[in-house]
Order: C-alpha cells, then sequence, then structure tokens
C-alpha cells in the first residue's frame, strides 16, 4: 500500500531513481527485489498424496530415534543436534552449548537451523541423515540473506532515514509524534529499538535485525494519515510480506529470558517495553497470520503473553496463534474498555503491568463452567457488531441478512448450472480476503488459472484485456492478498482435501475455506455404493472440521434437476437432509433467466443459524468486471415485479416483529412480505 505524504504525493520522492513506478509496494520499479532464496511464497497448495506426505509427531520421533539422534521435546518443536553445523559452531561467543540448534515443528516436519540458517521439509532432513540427494550435507539448504538487489533497497532506505529525535525541525518532530501517538515513548526506547524516520514518506521506519546480529535484513515502513477523528495507518515492507518473516525487537531477546509478550504492531512492542520492561516482539502481519518459520524463535519461552489489540478480531487470532504455540504456555489479553491496545493503554495513563497481570489463560480442560465462559459471553454482548463477524463491502444485502461472516460456520450455496456460482462466490470470498479473511480455495470444477483470471478481473473490477499496461500493477496488488490454491482438480479423496485444509490453518492461518464443488470428490469415496451416504459422510467431515479448527467452510453443491419453471428450495440441495441440517447457512443463487430473460437473479438466504433472518435480494450480472451488484433501484424494481404478478399481499397485523418467513421477499429498508399460497412465485 502506498504511503502518502501530507501534501498527497506517493513515496515515489523516496528514492527518485530511473524506472516506471511500482504501486505494489510504492517503490520504484527498478528496485523491486527479486525473491530471497530463504522463500515463504504464496505458493499453491500441493496435494499431499502427490509431493507432500502428512507426518505426525509420533512418527518424526520414531525416526530420530531408529537413526540414533538425541532430540529434547519442546512446545511446538522438537530440538535435535544440527547435522549442517560443524564442530567448530558448536559453541557460540558465551560458550554455551548449542548442540541441539535444529528445531523441528512437530506438525509439519520442516525444520530450521538456528546456527547455520539452514532449513528445509522434512524429506529434505531425512534426506540429509540418510546421505541422499545432492549437495544437501554441503549446505544447499543454507538461507541466505535476501539477494543483492534487495539488500541493497534495504540499506539504502535505511541510510536515508534518521532518528526522530535528530530531526532539525522541532515542529516536524512534534507533529510525528503526535501522528504516530508517541508522545510518551521516549527517545531512550526508540533509540533501543533502533526506530528510524523517513522524512521524504514521512514514515517510521522498523527495522529486522537477523537473530544473530549478522546485520540488517528487512524493514517495515509505518506511514499514517489522518481521517476523520482518527488515523489511519499504512505498511510497506521489504522485502514483500510474503517474501520474508521476521520479529521486531528479536535482537533485545537474550537466551535467558522466560516470558515474552506478542504484539500485532511495532508501536505497542515499544509502549509495552517502556512501561513494563518485558521482553516483547511484534508480529510481521500482525493479525493476519503466525508463520510457522518464526515458531523456533519463541521456543525458549515459558510464558507467552498475546496482547494483539482492542477488538474481537484480535481476541480471535490471539486464541488462533496460542493453539499453534501450545496453549498450555500463552495467556491473552481480552480486549475491553480498561484493555485498549498498549500503546492506547500507555497514553491513557493505564498500568501495563496490571492489565498483564489479568491476561486469561489459553487452556483449559474439556469441561468448563459459566465462570470460566462468563468474560467471553460479555465480550460478545459488549460487542455485537464484532461478533457478528467480518462484514461484506460489495453485498450491504447481505449483511443485512446474515449479519457477517464468523469463523467456525458451516455455510453450503447452491444454484441451478449456469447461474453463475463460481462467479458470484469467487467474488463472495475476495472481497472477505480483501479484508484480511485468510483465503484457501479449493476449485475442483474449473482450473486455477482460469480461477485467478476470474477473481484478478472481479479485482480490478474491469477487463486488465484491454488495459494490460496496468496488468503488473493489479497483479502485484492481487498477489498481496492473503489467497491460496489447491492445486488439486477433479474428483479427490476427503482425506487429501482435510490433510490440505488443516495444513493451510496451521501454515497460513487461513479461516476461509471454499470447497468448488462437493461433487467432484465423490468419486473416491469407497464407504459405500449409495452416492446419499458417500455425501452425509463428506458434509460431516466438513462440519466437524469447521468446528474444530473454528474455520469457515463455504461448500457448494449442486442442485436436485428441477424444472426450469421452479424455485430452488432447501430440499433442491442433492443428496438427503445433511447438507441443509448441518450448514449454519444455506444460500441459493436463483436464476429466472430461461423464463423472463436475462439477467433475472436473486440471491435467497434460506437458513440463517446466528439470528434466524432470511429473505432475498436482487443481483445485476456485470459482464465486463464479472462481477454481482445490488442494482441502484432495486426497491422499485422488486415491488414492480410483484405488482405484475398479483403478489402484493398486506402484512397480517398480528405478525410478530421481525418474523421472516421462509419463502420471503426482502430488500433495502423494506419489510419481508409472506408469499400467498396458490400463487405464482416472483420472477425476481
Amino acid at each position: 500500500m502506498w504511503v502518502l505524504h501530507r501534501s498527497g504525493s506517493p513515496l515515489r520522492s523516496l528514492l527518485p531513481l530511473r524506472g516506471e513506478w511500482m504501486g505494489r509496494r510504492g517503490l520504484p520499479r527498478s528496485l523491486a527485489p527479486d525473491p530471497p532464496r530463504r522463500r515463504y511464497r504464496k505458493e499453491v497448495l500441493p496435494a499431499l498424496e502427490v509431493s507432500v506426505l502428512p507426518v505426525t509427531t509420533t512418527e518424526i520421533r520414531q525416526y530420530l530415534r531408529t537413526h540414533g539422534i538425541p532430540f529434547q521435546d519442546g512446545h511446538s518443536c522438537l530440538r535435535a543436534p544440527s547435522p549442517f553445523v560443524e564442530s567448530s559452531q558448536v559453541k557460540d561467543p558465551t560458550r554455551a552449548t548449542t548442540s541441539f540448534s535444529l528445531f523441528i515443528d512437530k506438525t509439519t516436519g520442516r525444520f530450521l537451523c538456528m546456527t547455520s540458517l539452514a532449513e528445509g521439509s522434512w524429506e529434505d532432513f531425512q534426506a540429509s541423515v540418510e546421505g541422499r540427494g545432492d549437495g544437501v550435507k554441503e549446505g544447499v539448504l543454507l538461507s541466505e540473506p535476501p539477494e543483492t538487489e534487495n539488500s541493497e533497497e534495504v540499506r539504502r532506505i535505511w541510510d536515508r532515514a534518521v532518528p526522530l529525535w535528530e530531526l532539525p525541525d522541532a515542529e516536524e518532530a512534534q507533529l510525528a509524534r503526535v501522528m504516530f501517538s508517541l508522545t510518551k515513548v521516549t527517545d531512550d526506547t526508540l533509540k533501543r529499538f533502533s526506530v528510524q524516520y523517513l522524512r521524504p514518506a514521512h514514515s517510521l521506519v522498523f527495522p529486522w535485525f537477523s537473530s544473530q546480529g549478522l546485520g540488517l535484513r528487512g524493514l517495515k515502513l509505518l506511514g499514517a494519515e489522518g481521517k476523520g477523528d482518527g488515523v489511519h495507518y499504512m505498511e510497506t515492507t521489504v522485502p514483500r510480506p510474503g517474501a520474508y518473516h521476521n520479529l521486531f525487537g528479536l535482537p533485545l531477546i537474550s537466551r535467558r529470558d522466560v516470558e515474552v509478550v506478542l504484539t500485532s504492531r511495532e508501536l505497542d512492542s515499544l509502549a509495552l517495553s517502556q512501561a513494563t520492561g518485558l521482553p516483547t516482539l511484534a508480529l510481521p502481519r500482525g493479525t493476519l497470520s503466525l508463520p510457522p518459520a518464526l515458531l523456533p524463535y519463541l521456543e525458549q519461552f515459558r510464558r507467552i503473553i498475546l496482547w494483539l489489540g482492542d477488538d474481537l478480531r484480535s481476541w480471535e487470532a490471539a486464541k488462533l496463534f496460542a493453539r499453534k504455540l501450545n496453549p498450555k504456555r500463552c495467556f491473552l489479553v481480552r480486549p475491553g474498555n480498561q484493555q485498549p491496545r498498549p500503546l492506547e493503554a500507555l497514553n491513557q495513563g493505564l498500568n501495563l503491568s496490571r492489565i498483564l497481570r489479568t491476561a486469561l489463560p489459553a487452556w483449559h480442560r474439556s469441561i468448563v463452567s459459566f465462570r470460566q465462559l462468563r468474560e467471553e459471553v460479555l465480550g460478545e454482548l459488549s460487542n455485537v457488531e464484532q461478533a457478528a463477524g467480518v462484514r461484506w463491502s460489495r453485498f450491504p444485502d447481505l449483511n443485512r441478512l446474515l449479519k457477517g461472516h464468523r469463523k467456525g460456520e458451516l455455510t453450503v450455496f447452491t444454484g441451478p448450472t449456469g447461474s453463475g456460482k463460481t462467479t458470484f462466490i469467487s467474488e463472495y470470498a475476495l472481497d472477505l480476503c480483501t479484508q484480511g479473511v485468510n483465503t484457501l480455495w479449493g476449485s475442483f470444477e474449473i482450473s486455477n488459472v482460469r480461477l485467478a483470471r476470474v477473481m484478478l478481473t472481479q479485482f480490478a473490477v474491469g477487463r486488465l484485456e484491454e488495459q494490460l499496461d496496468k496488468y503488473d500493477e493489479w497483479a502485484d496488488r492481487f498477489e498481496d492478498l492473503p489467497l491460496y490454491f489447491m492445486t488439486f482438480h477433479g474428483q479427490q479423496s476427503i482425506r487429501s482435501v482435510i490433510d490440505t485444509m488443516q495444513h493451510a490453518v496451521y501454515v497460513y492461518d487461513v479461516c476461509h475455506v471454499v470447497i468448488d464443488n462437493l461433487q467432484f470428490m465423490m468419486g473416491h469415496e469407497q464407504l459405500s455404493t449409495d452416492r446419499i451416504a458417500a455425501q452425509d459422510y463428506i458434509v460431516g467431515a466438513f462440519r466437524k472440521f469447521a468446528t474444530d479448527n473454528n474455520c469457515h467452510v463455504t461448500l457448494v453443491i449442486h442442485p436436485r434437476k428441477e424444472d426450469d419453471d421452479k424455485e430452488l428450495q432447501t430440499a433442491s440441495i442433492f443428496g438427503s437432509a445433511k447438507a441443509s441440517q448441518e450448514a449454519d447457512n444455506v444460500l441459493i443463487l436463483q436464476d429466472r433467466k430461461l423464463v423472463t430473460g436475462p439477467g433475472k437473479r436473486y440471491l435467497q438466504v434460506s437458513k440463517n443459524r446466528f439470528d434466524g433472518d432470511v429473505g432475498v435480494f436482487p443481483l445485476e450480472f456485470n459482464k465486463t468486471s464479472l462481477t454481482f451488484s445490488i442494482p441502484p433501484k432495486s426497491k422499485a424494481r422488486l415491488k414492480k415485479i410483484k405488482d405484475d404478478n398479483g403478489l402484493v399481499v398486506k402484512k397480517p397485523s398480528s405478525g410478530k416483529k421481525g418474523a421472516v418467513p421462509q419463502n420471503s421477499e426482502s430488500c433495502s429498508d423494506s419489510d419481508p412480505s409472506p408469499h400467498r399460497p396458490g400463487s405464482p412465485k416472483p420472477a425476481g
């Protein structure tokens, strides 16, 4: 995202060098770094049965024992002697032993050597132990610092940045402190964390140093601009967010530290360190993700406090990250009026140490009483809108009915063949993804290339075929979205799909999975010759996954064959009633174009377990941008359709307020009207 001057010009003046302007990160194209050798890029997720075999902790332990490799059991990793370290490297400058410098992730088997920075998959480690593979022993897996061009870019920005307290203009320094709410953060704190200020971009610069003090590895630039009564922050990272991960404040961590506070913003880490003196680290991607590559750096801590923000989304992220870190050592600071973000708490004069002492344990037994739940219930009651989930920006009527997109739910989506189910659900998911909902797409019917092309067109709200000169700009922005694709295509076994989904939840913190569609996965199921029984099993597996992993699953299911002149109902979903029974939400894309002509589509919410509101609203397809939108005069249009069909019915005075029949038509600012038995159904 661009970091703006107060005058409105972007970061272009930061380094006025040759080359085209690149909108992806607000940096000149000539300075755009090549991907570093140490990759954490958003790749498509592989089919597990093809290239990546799932490994369990038990299998890892058994393998190490079989090959006589000693190991120590950690919180989220196993520690073992590293085959990538020479005997001369076994001791560090403090003479402390570092022989157990290899960290193996218990969930994925990926390893990282903290001494040599060698890393790789479980298969790579097995090959190195057994002497297989060319050059593995010689360090082919060694991770190097970012490539030369990337390093030069980092160094060039860092050299132009200056300490905030050394700005020649005192008024400019004071304005910067006010914009970033640093009025109570001392110069000593900024100096200890090596925070700088970039005058041309009016941005703070937070450095990412190597844990071994080997030098500067990356930067995060934080710009601020006033919006109404608040301040909007914009982040720019070098290298790109998906290319390299680090923890802000890592060089200040001592080997003797056993407690740490994790925050989602660097500004909060400054406030916490100054107010409490505790070790504190800022996650590189905030509440979006905790990359497993960072888990080895957190293994030494016996107690981890997560204070990620002041809203329910931060609270949900804290609970998700705690599961990855081992809940038994994690404590969570609950958002509240008296427990805002750490920086706000410092500015309000609150006691941050006292707030940390109120942190709740993330782990509890299988049976709890209301005493353990009452604070969470209070949190939902006092934050009704946040508890309703993430709201769509493109579908306001969907917000009015479903209230939002919530984790842990199962949504079933259906519609006639050729009605645009995939096109609609891609925009539906893209809308959420642009708001930070980490999304995994499983497209079994069309290829990932075609799907990505559709989503990119929807993202740009226009066809890029006619403006190829803008392709790189939109593609760069699209690539930075937390969006991932499975490489499955056609019929697949449910076990392989579930394994891939669990891998995505752990590695990428995915909280929304789209499966398009159910019928293409049923070919490998040998549970029964009855396809209905096989479908019920698959639906039950997705329901269990959504609940166990607190992840929303959107499942596309084809309907039964119906007459073209009949509307689809909940009972029209192919299979038994289990799909609609297990689902929290049922969405039906009604398509009347065969009867009334092109463009007569509307979305029906026929089940809503959250608060019971159901209804329909019209959709209008834009062929240029491949998007669905609400017609500008939807209310009048719907009313006219009703009049033409004689469907206007007076609302009974005895009807309960807020009750909406299952077959109801509703639009913005209008009350739903029940369908009259025996009369024709609406066409729109």
